[in-house]
């Protein structure tokens, strides 16, 4: 059966990889985004009073910018700072545009704008395609245009546009491609991150084809907590789906898994190490939600490894794949530029210790990534290389429980 899934993946393979769909055409995000967003972290924390440190106002921003610069996230790709829900005064101002809390951001969005901008990075913000916010501030229903024009005033690079309280699903994916088109009529290089395809499942197949024409990357499933419990539904989710959602991702539109909560409190060393890969593996945008200013020597070296991260922005643009399952093991492939694979190898097991997992490299790139030979570099949870391997061969791995070992195999 491992291998009857092995072929028909090779083969869904080769026609996705022969598939182009045309993308939102506002020229961002030929690869995905990379940034720290606040959302599992810090969530809708708005009393500064008791938790100035910890709240979402000004403070935390400027704060979390500095450490990107100073610890060298900027540098490896890390390029986005964006806030997410509750940054909003409870309404508008009284030309109806959307307006900062006056106490959490006294500067005003602008003026953090400039401030982020100075340190050479970006800002992402946050709305909703409803009449509120999913925590109830003030939402962009029959406001697209004014609010497209209120983000690119303030500098805004990235809109992150949920989909809470939209009364149809008409006027959801109205929204959606109206605060598209009024984003590129401000002639502002905003990067547009949706909801749609989520907030569509439970009642309506999404029109993938449709949605990459409007977004630059979208959510399909549920937010991301800080758990080994979450990520495993998101990958399983993710191979559920793989039909579907493989094929259209490329440069400019990315199907997005959620946050990193790598160096919080919820994974193992090994879960993170999981969360990494397979975020390199599925091509997600790497969205951050920890706090930069208090995080560990190995998270940090995990979350800027430059051999995982390049494996993320590969140019050619292909989402990975799950081509195998075998005894609560998972084997999953990414085609890479260079005649290149991306490999990843997941135990699934919580029980017990080590185990190895032996696969014919025949499995690999529809029998091509090594044909007639190949050198493989094993990128994590060490680089180390592990040498040259000819067409027959197969490939041991020892993984550990709920950890991953990522491969970069290259065709000789």
């Amino acid at each position: 059966m491992a291998a009857v899934r092995a072929v028909r993946w090779a083969l869904l393979a080769a026609g996705a990889m022969a598939m182009a769909v045309r993308a939102l055409d506002n020229g961002l995000a030929r690869t995905p985004p990379m940034g720290w967003l606040h959302w599992e972290r810090f969530l809708c924390g708005t009393d500064c009073g008791t938790d100035p440190r910890r709240c979402v106002s000004e403070r935390l921003f400027v704060e979390m910018a500095d450490v990107m610069v100073a610890e060298g996230w900027r540098d490896v790709g890390y390029e986005f700072i964006c806030i997410d829900d509750c940054w909003m005064a409870p309404t508008r101002d009284e030309q109806g545009r959307l307006q900062a809390d006056p106490k959490r951001f006294p500067s005003g969005i602008r003026k953090l704008a400039d401030y982020v901008h100075s340190k050479g990075l970006k800002l992402g913000i946050y709305s909703d395609v409803g009449n509120k916010t999913c925590a109830g501030f003030p939402g962009s229903y029959n406001h697209y245009d004014l609010d497209a024009q209120t983000f690119a005033s303030w500098g805004v690079d990235l809109l992150k546009f949920d989909g809470c309280n939209s009364d149809t699903l008409e006027l959801l994916a109205e929204g959606y491609r109206r605060m598209s088109l009024a984003l590129n009529k401000t002639g502002r290089s905003i990067v547009y991150s949706c909801e749609w395809p989520f907030y569509l499942r439970p009642m309506k197949q999404p029109n993938y084809t449709e949605i990459k024409q409007y977004c630059n990357h979208w959510r399909n499933f549920f937010d991301v907590y800080d758990s080994w419990s979450s990520i495993k539904s998101i990958l399983d989710w993710t191979a559920l789906h793989q039909d579907s959602i493989v094929k259209i991702a490329g440069p400019g539109g990315w199907n997005d898994p959620d946050m990193l909560v790598i160096g919080n409190f919820g994974l193992s060393w090994d879960q993170a190490v999981t969360q990494m890969a397979m975020w390199a593996i599925m091509a997600a945008p790497l969205f951050m939600s920890n706090d930069l200013r208090h995080i560990s020597p190995e998270a940090k070296w995990l979350l800027q490894n430059k051999e995982v991260i390049a494996i993320n922005q590969d140019p050619l643009g292909k989402q990975g794949y799950q081509i195998t399952k075998d005894k609560n093991f998972e084997l999953w492939e990414r085609p890479l530029s260079g005649q290149a694979y991306a490999v990843a190898v997941l135990n699934r097991q919580e029980i017990g210790g080590p185990r190895n997992f032996t696969f014919p490299l025949t499995f690999l790139g529809n029998g091509l990534a090594c044909n007639p030979a190949c050198s493989v570099w094993q990128v994590l949870p060490a680089s180390r290389d592990c040498g040259v391997y000819s067409w027959v061969s197969s490939l041991s791995m020892e993984v550990n429980p709920t950890g991953t070992v990522l491969l970069k195999v290259v065709a000789l």
